[in-house]
């Protein structure tokens, strides 16, 4: 069974930073895909960055802007995302996600490729 718990969510204030955590049971990261997504009220879920299988070259959302940084730690099975300089605008829940095949690479954007999800963390940035 496939089970994606994030934490490390919360309010900080512009400028500050924060470190999400994607703690995957199941399977491993070292074999499947994962990726971030975010959504607040209203809108689909946006593409945050994704982190391949394999280790290699990883993805970010344009809007990132080498604000945020994708890495995992095999022997935890967890996927992290580090913050920094974080904007009003980067409030949402963010979302943990795994693909559903096998080596699947990571160059992909879009929610409905990613079958296995988190219930979400939330992040508030004050101004």
């Amino acid at each position: 069974q496939v089970k994606l718990v994030e934490s490390g969510g919360g309010l900080v204030q512009t400028g500050g930073s924060l470190r999400l955590s994607c703690a995957a049971s199941g399977r491993s990261v070292s074999v499947y895909s994962m990726a971030w997504f975010r959504q607040t009220p209203g809108k689909e879920r946006e593409f945050v960055a994704a982190m391949p299988w394999s280790g290699g070259r990883t993805y970010y959302g344009d809007f990132v802007k080498g604000r945020f940084a994708i890495s995992r730690d095999i022997a935890k099975n967890t996927v992290y995302l580090e913050m920094d300089s974080l904007k009003p605008e980067d409030t949402a829940v963010y979302y943990c996600a795994q693909k559903s095949r096998a080596y699947d690479g990571a160059d992909d954007s879009r929610a409905p490729s990613y079958n296995f999800w988190g219930q979400g963390t939330q992040v508030t940035v004050s101004s």
